[in-house]
């Protein structure tokens, strides 16, 4: 495959182009970033370039035979609208067979006033409507939240020094916990495998989890009793906006906010093994996933 990869020089993006890269398939990004603020991506073409300016994106796309797309933490519509509209412009004079969505996470059925469902929820009516009579394949994936998300400075010390797994869902939320990596195998999967076109996956881990069962996890992976603290997401949306910024901070935050709500406590919890079925995928354990982390660089930091 020669696969356009929107959002490379992001967690998720990154992770799926490395696994394009690693099985030899050719792989391109765009990025506004300079290269030394690009993280490490051996194996693939990076052009500097703007989702909001067509041509970057026609040229991203030009020569590529498949697509998969993750959007930035973009919570304005009419962005996100110009966005889309130039992805789906540019796959279809690509002639591309297939384009997978990640949209970053689970939906509700119903529209919402968070900004972080119903954004992707209108790239993907973009790209379905838009590519509905192209020839160009669409498959979406929604994922729920990451395991990544875990190991990371807020999280390991806490984690490894003091057995605290603090993260802002409610304890008794069932939750489909799943890594980069699975995520990554489960793009491929939906760029790959035959009979999925027009699908829209919810993926997910190997289990699904409640706070407790989650903690026990971490505490089975890292030799330790572990304890789950649901932190509030207000708290976690300052902290965030340390980092991201006060209005990207509010996207990715509105998720949880309306998780603590209780509306729909379901949505980010497992499908009972059909999507891993469809997609011939096997997500790893938590456990396994958590013994294979290097967490002794967390060791004696300040939490």
């Amino acid at each position: 495959m020669r696969v356009a990869v929107v959002g490379a020089t992001g967690f998720q993006g990154g992770a799926t182009a490395r696994l394009l890269a690693e099985r030899n398939h050719r792989v391109r990004t765009l990025s506004r970033k300079s290269d030394a603020d690009r993280p490490e991506l051996p194996g693939i073409s990076v052009a500097g370039g703007d989702l909001g300016r067509y041509e970057d994106v026609r040229q991203l796309f030009a020569g590529a035979t498949h697509a998969a797309v993750v959007l930035p933490l973009v919570y304005q519509a009419e962005r996100v609208m110009t966005y889309a509209q130039h992805i789906a412009k540019a796959a279809r004079e690509a002639g591309l067979r297939r384009l997978v969505y990640n949209a970053n996470t689970r939906i509700p059925d119903r529209t919402t006033n968070v900004a972080a469902f119903e954004t992707r929820r209108l790239a993907e009516t973009v790209f379905r409507e838009s590519l509905a009579q192209s020839g160009v394949e669409v498959v979406v994936v929604r994922p729920p939240v990451y395991l990544d998300n875990l190991f990371s400075p807020w999280n390991g010390p806490a984690l490894v020094n003091e057995g605290v797994l603090a993260y802002p869902l409610p304890a008794d939320t069932p939750t489909a916990w799943i890594s980069h990596r699975d995520l990554a195998e489960a793009v491929y999967a939906a760029l790959t495998v035959d009979g999925v076109a027009g699908r829209t996956f919810d993926i997910g881990g190997a289990q699904t989890l409640t706070g407790s069962e989650l903690a026990a996890a971490f505490g089975q992976g890292l030799g330790r009793d572990v304890r789950y603290v649901p932190l509030e997401p207000g708290i976690f949306e300052q902290g965030l906006a340390q980092i991201l910024g006060r209005e990207a901070a509010a996207g990715v935050a509105g998720i949880y906010h309306y998780m603590a709500s209780g509306a729909e406590p379901g949505l980010l919890a497992g499908d009972d093994g059909a999507t891993a079925e469809a997609l011939s995928v096997k997500p790893a354990p938590v456990d396994d996933w958590v013994a294979r982390q290097p967490w002794q660089m967390w060791s004696g930091e300040e939490s």
